[in-house]
């Protein structure tokens, strides 16, 4: 009889998974298949097929597979791949039509914390679909949607770097410490985990540096190592009580159930275990009104571990030797025989269960008879070691012990031990008319009877110490000490710990990012700095603070960050383009040559190395080869808004204004927030003679980066051309205070300064800024011509001079200047070089 459908669909499911999981895409992609044509109605077949086609970057199969149920919003799977799909087709309409109709599907889910080496989600929660959502909605245009997704999905997920990476982007003023920051499921994770060990039900992970504790597997042996009372107790362990430190403590107390299903009040310790089975199998003895006791399955009580028979056939064959000694319960620290407390050392008893007779109990743990020769029996047994407490043993042994009668017994320590016995009698006769109520001493100790309906026996203050002759104990085997486990506020506080660090290191980074994102570089690299230098030594982080330094113009800085990035990452394509232009703007050709070449052979499908190549042509100014280069790039990558600017500027040394305009405009429609697509624009239309539409076009460039000198002086230009000097100076000063360093702002403001008849002013610009740049023949001529206004003709011929040697090139321009020092009432009239 052949298998059925769903069989051998389930097994072709699994294969599928485990070919994806160890990335055998085509493996997974040829079994996907099979299982598609065992069942060509069944959305997990069709999810799975196009599942595999989108691993494989075949957007088109992954969208035809699922476009049925994902459009439908029948099925999770097939709608998330099919915006996945969509995304990349550039059919964002499709892609989220198909989430917002599976929302109920994927609205609620959390799997926060739940994915780890030993388990997987296959379906997405909301935080991913959220962020999924926001990249289609940002790529169709509607930035006020993707900025509620991205929101949405750090809510659930702080964790989710790529949905606060994209709402940077898109402009939204963000406060990172609001967004990395414990979540309501965070918190409710580390409640759980303090009371079930962690969310998987399983102990917490101990770190590297601490040891991990120890679990004692207690056996049940005749030589009386009981794990319901560790021989080794603390002064304020109270035995079998609520609290102890014990096992029987743990489980009297407040139960609570952990991932196992064990009452334990330690869930993060494992049941100690009795000859291969759970001590929930045991009999736990209570209070007749009814204390907590777990039943054994079938109602038969446990059979007490019995003595090795050699020994009681060897007692009852030798009548001379001793009646072997039997164990108390509670394996207490023994003083020894000689010590002063020897005639008031009590044992710590646990009652013996009631004979059919329900005849007295003895502190031995004997019935009281009338006969002699029991009496003979619990005298000798005394006799032997008055203070041990008897060990746990059912009736059926303790009739057979009954039945032994030594032969040779002396009457000196039968009165002994009747002396003992009825002293021992009145301490039993006092405990019990007292009463538990009022009873504070710290130990208490529960029989363990068949019936399970035994009082316990409270003891009084002197009986806290237990001694026994050490030769008894001399050949018993040590007994197994159950450890201490860690309080569980310390795991609770370790995980919380772990994630804190993690939520503050993801908060330093995104305060970065955010700082870089709105273009404020020096408080992006005091962000970046203040990141643990392991993490501030890796690639994303170094490239970060590199490009913070190259949009301050510290290209020297910048280079030193990039060459450090090679040294560590040197298969790194991502930022490339950025160092590629570092190299141009210091005009370093070798170095930008070697970079191209070696970022080309590394991968030359990639869009940053041929932008470097471009940069290279451009730097030797071949710009028609640059051009291709740049076209070569936005061919890879269509929304490389930065290799479209780039073709533009070189379109523009060739005066191509029109080629140059369309690549601009191509560079602001892949990213509205490139502000160099706007600069390029401006300045497009500055060349053209268009001042008002290129004053429109600086401003947006300066609306996205605030920060930027070049920006105010380029609009500073043109309101000077529109002849509105008092504006244009404003926006110089503005460019100063910005880049006090930048040599362009300050001499465009010496000369607006000039304009308006301001030359003292004027003076001390270019007094700084000869200094900043001694030999520009620019300064030196502007410097000559202002004193040639205040009618300093020596020094105005000096710096006339020097401006000449620097510049023979314009030596007619210079001349002319030096011609009209004699002339009075000479104005000054830009000559913009």
């Amino acid at each position: 009889m052949p298998p059925s459908n769903t069989s051998i669909a389930a097994q072709l499911r699994q294969l599928i998974y485990y070919h994806l999981d160890n990335d055998l895409l085509d493996n997974a992609l040829f079994l996907a298949g099979r299982l598609h044509g065992l069942e060509p109605r069944s959305p997990e077949a069709a999810h799975l097929l196009a599942l595999c086609h989108l691993r494989l970057g075949r957007y088109k199969g992954a969208y035809d597979y699922a476009r049925d149920k994902g459009l439908r919003g029948s099925h999770l799977g097939c709608a998330y791949v099919l915006a996945q799909a969509c995304l990349g087709l550039e059919r964002h309409a499709d892609g989220i039509a198909a989430l917002e109709r599976a929302r109920g599907l994927w609205g609620g889910r959390n799997h926060w914390n739940k994915h780890s080496e030993t388990s997987r989600r296959h379906l997405p929660d909301a935080a991913a679909v959220n962020c999924l959502l926001g990249k289609l909605c940002r790529a169709q245009g509607d930035m006020k949607k993707a900025v509620d997704c991205y929101v949405e999905a750090l809510k659930l997920n702080p964790f989710m770097w790529d949905a606060y990476l994209d709402l940077c982007d898109t402009g939204a003023a963000v406060r990172p410490s609001n967004i990395f920051k414990m979540t309501p499921e965070m918190l409710a994770f580390l409640s759980h985990s303090a009371t079930n060990g962690n969310g998987n039900g399983s102990p917490p992970q101990i770190p590297p540096n601490e040891p991990p504790p120890a679990r004692t597997q207690y056996v049940a042996t005749p030589m009386g190592n009981d794990p319901f009372n560790p021989s080794i107790r603390t002064g304020n362990d109270i035995g079998l009580n609520l609290g102890g430190s014990n096992l029987l403590s743990k489980l009297n107390g407040n139960v609570v159930t952990n991932g196992n299903g064990n009452g334990s009040h330690y869930p993060d310790l494992e049941t100690p275990t009795s000859n291969g089975q759970n001590y929930d199998d045991d009999v736990l003895m209570g209070d007749v009104g009814g204390g907590p006791v777990i039943n054994i399955p079938g109602n038969e009580p446990p059979q007490a571990p019995l003595r090795r028979q050699r020994t009681i056939q060897q007692f009852a064959s030798d009548p001379g030797m001793e009646a072997p000694k039997m164990k108390s319960i509670t394996t207490r620290h023994r003083l020894k025989p000689g010590s002063d407390d020897a005639g008031s050392r009590d044992a710590t008893e646990i009652p013996r269960p009631i004979g059919q007779t329900n005849h007295k109990r003895t502190i031995s743990g004997h019935s009281a008879m009338h006969s002699n020769q029991s009496a003979t029996q619990s005298n000798s047994a005394l006799s032997l070691d008055p203070t041990a407490a008897p060990q746990r043993r059912s009736v059926r042994l303790f009739n057979q012990i009954k039945e032994i009668k030594p032969s040779s017994m002396r009457s000196g320590s039968s009165a002994a031990g009747r002396d003992l016995e009825s002293k021992e009698r009145r301490e039993l006769r006092k405990a019990k008319a007292t009463g538990t109520k009022g009873r504070t001493g710290p130990t208490s100790t529960v029989g363990r009877v068949v019936s399970g309906n035994r009082k316990p026996v409270e003891l009084t203050d002197h009986n806290m110490k237990d001694s026994r002759p050490a030769s008894v104990n001399a050949g018993a085997f040590p007994p197994k000490i159950a450890p201490i486990p860690p309080p569980l506020d310390s795991g609770r506080e370790r995980d919380q710990e772990v994630l804190q660090w993690l939520l503050d290191l993801l908060s330093k980074l995104g305060t970065g990012y955010y700082h870089m994102s709105r273009y404020q570089c020096q408080s992006a690299l005091a962000a970046f700095l203040s990141v643990p230098s392991t993490q501030r030594e890796t690639p994303w982080v170094l490239a970060q603070i590199g490009k913070a330094h190259y949009e301050r113009s510290a290209y020297t800085e910048a280079e030193e960050v990039f060459a450090r990035i090679k040294k560590i990452a040197p298969s790194r394509m991502d930022d490339m383009e950025v160092y590629s232009n570092v190299l141009w703007q210091l005009k370093k050709e070798t170095d930008l040559a070697y970079l191209s070449h070696e970022l080309i052979e590394q991968d030359r499908l990639s869009p940053q190395a041929w932008c470097a190549i471009g940069n290279s042509f451009s730097l030797q100014r071949q710009h028609d080869e640059a051009i291709k280069c740049f076209k070569r790039s936005t061919q890879l990558d269509p929304r490389f808004a930065y290799a479209f600017t780039l073709q533009g500027h070189e379109h523009v040394a060739n005066e191509e204004f029109d080629k140059a305009l369309f690549a601009y405009r191509s560079a602001v429609s892949a990213d509205a927030r490139h502000y160099n697509g706007w600069y390029g624009l401006g300045q497009v239309f500055e060349k053209m003679g268009k001042y008002e539409i290129a004053e429109k076009h600086y401003r947006a460039a300066s609306q996205i980066n605030p920060t930027n000198a070049l920006l105010a002086v380029r609009i500073g230009a043109v309101l000077d051309r529109l002849r509105k000097t008092d504006l244009a100076l404003l926006q110089y000063t503005h460019a100063c205070d910005l880049d006090p360093r930048s040599n362009l702002a300050r001499f465009r403001k010496a000369q607006a300064l000039m304009k308006l008849r301001h030359p003292r002013e004027a003076l001390a610009e270019l007094t700084i800024l000869k200094d900043l740049a001694p030999d520009d023949a620019n300064v030196h001529f502007m410097l000559g011509r202002l004193h040639k206004m205040l009618r300093d003709k020596q020094t105005a011929i000096r710096h006339f001079t020097i401006a000449l040697n620097l510049d023979p090139k314009a030596a007619g321009l210079i001349k002319e200047a030096m011609e009209g020092l004699d002339e009075e009432g000479s104005e000054w009239s830009e000559g913009e070089r």
